[in-house]
């Protein structure tokens, strides 16, 4: 994967060579505490902006939990409605081709935070691992850089009191869930808001070590509160230039909840269908979910931000088959194969929409094939930010302000999953690649151009790609003690054609 970032920074992340090890933790620290003072300092100043120049924009990024790519009307769905993100797909851009960062929540979030694909990322999977002192996050960047940095919302990067919490990773403010297990729960008893637990009314008996469970006393409904926390973000940082991360549950399941694990206050619209009743429930979560996204334009709009507002809308990863719910009931993977947990495209193809008024053409789709980890350098491009060197991460700017013909584009794109048999995929060009179990499994081959389904495995008949696709699995994948799998040596073949 290209990497376009060559030149040291001071918030620059772990090597991965593991002779420096131990000193690359020692200047891991000294980085993180240069870091910090440098994040002191730019909040400490006010926002300069040069007379006549336009002040920096702020960003909004909004992601959903376990949306599929069909589930928005904007991308084909026709049941459940979703008119606000449906309008912001209208007013900005809609990709086609974007791609979460894993097939998972845990790890395709720790993409989007740190610009790193899960070949390098530290978390690969939904384990509970917390990100490392010498991790940076796009937070981070953007705070070095003059911004006031929110999240709002589920984070699952790290537990209370470690280096990977919220507060420790370059966020301002945190309010929401930090354990992803905890925020099945849509009533727990608690949230957290920085670093101390806000007492809810809601009881749990018997909770799980993590929180999670099913409440017996459902009076405060998380994704509200999760809401309304978000819309008043926006009221208390209007006057310099923020980020906001709102990372709402929806339409995440209560898996302990099964077989009715959408928990919902109510079916609203879709109260009448003659559905079952996890159907209603996701239908009903998707929709409340754009009431909330829907809140947050009008919001801006009130403050008067619209036009100096990047809102990104997407979604972690595809559809889950939790809780008792089933998928295809609402197409919600579209046209692809495969769902959450899959890395077939309907596994980590993920609707994904932006919306920068004057600045990304109203309207306009996109089949630009980037993923979460290109974030960053968009991040960092847009806010004079200096992010670390030596990311996965490639700026998407281009694509979306309508610059296309310079617009760089990955080598490859490449992802790994480690529940059950292990797993890993890998895209270049159209072609798309699919092994299971990492490393000694037979490659399955696609073509994206003719085949968007992945229904005809086309590896025989083209055994210099399977060649190629073995070659770039084994590149991108740096060993991680965390997560054990045995790769070939680098430099020797690797089982690749079919037998």
């Amino acid at each position: 994967m290209t990497r376009p970032f060559s030149v040291p920074s001071p918030l620059a992340p772990r090597r991965l060579c593991p002779g420096l090890h131990a000193l690359r933790g020692v200047l891991g620290q000294a980085r993180i505490v240069l870091g910090a003072g440098l994040a002191m300092l730019a909040l400490e100043l006010p926002a300069q902006t040069p007379a006549g120049a336009r002040p920096k924009p702020n960003i909004v990024f909004i992601l959903a939990d376990d949306l599929g790519y069909g589930d928005l009307g904007s991308y084909g769905q026709t049941v459940i409605k979703t008119p606000n993100i449906d309008r912001l797909a209208t007013q900005g851009m809609r990709f086609t081709q974007f791609y979460a960062g894993a097939p998972v929540c845990a790890p395709s979030r720790n993409v989007l935070m740190t610009g790193q694909h899960v070949g390098h990322a530290t978390i690969r999977g939904n384990d509970k691992v917390d990100l490392q002192p010498e991790d940076v996050t796009v937070a981070a960047v953007l705070k070095s850089a003059g911004y006031t940095t929110g999240l709002v919302g589920k984070w699952g990067l790290g537990s209370e009191g470690t280096a990977g919490a919220p507060n420790a990773k370059g966020f301002d403010y945190f309010y929401g869930y930090l354990d992803q297990t905890m925020a099945h729960n849509y009533y727990p008893t608690y949230l957290m808001r920085n670093t101390e637990r806000v007492p809810l009314r809601n009881v749990v008996p018997n909770a799980g070590p993590y929180g999670q469970g099913v409440a017996s006393v459902k009076l405060d409904y998380s994704a509200d509160l999760i809401g309304d926390e978000a819309v008043k973000f926006l009221r208390d940082h209007r006057s310099r230039p923020f980020f906001l991360y709102f990372a709402p549950t929806l339409p995440h399941a209560n898996n302990e909840s099964r077989p009715d694990g959408m928990e919902v206050p109510d079916y609203g619209t879709y109260a009448s269908e003659a559905w079952p009743a996890t159907a209603k429930g996701f239908a009903a979560m998707v929709t409340r979910l754009d009431d909330q996204v829907g809140r947050l334009l009008a919001e801006l709009t009130t403050l008067g931000l619209e036009d100096n507002t990047l809102v990104i809308f997407a979604s972690d990863n595809g559809p889950h088959a939790e809780g008792g719910h089933i998928p295809a009931f609402f197409k919600s993977s579209g046209p692809l194969r495969g769902q959450k947990r899959d890395l077939y495209e309907g596994g980590i193809r993920v609707p994904f929409i932006a919306r920068w008024p004057g600045r990304i053409p109203a309207g306009a789709p996109s089949d630009h094939p980037g993923y979460f980890g290109d974030f960053m350098a968009t991040a960092a491009e847009i806010s004079g930010g200096n992010p670390p060197a030596g990311l996965d991460s490639l700026s998407f700017l281009p694509a979306m302000t309508g610059a296309s013909p310079s617009q760089k584009k990955h080598e490859f794109l490449y992802w790994e999953f480690y529940e059950g048999a292990s797993a890993q995929a890998v895209r270049f060009a159209n072609w798309k690649a699919v092994r299971s179990p990492m490393f000694t499994g037979k490659i399955e081959l696609y073509d994206l151009a003719t085949d968007l389904g992945e229904k005809t495995n086309v590896a025989e008949a083209h055994p210099d790609l399977i060649t190629n696709a073995a070659r770039l699995m084994q590149e991108a994948h740096v060993p991680s003690p965390l997560w054990k799998v045995t790769p070939p040596a680098r430099g020797t073949a690797a089982p690749a054609t079919p037998k």
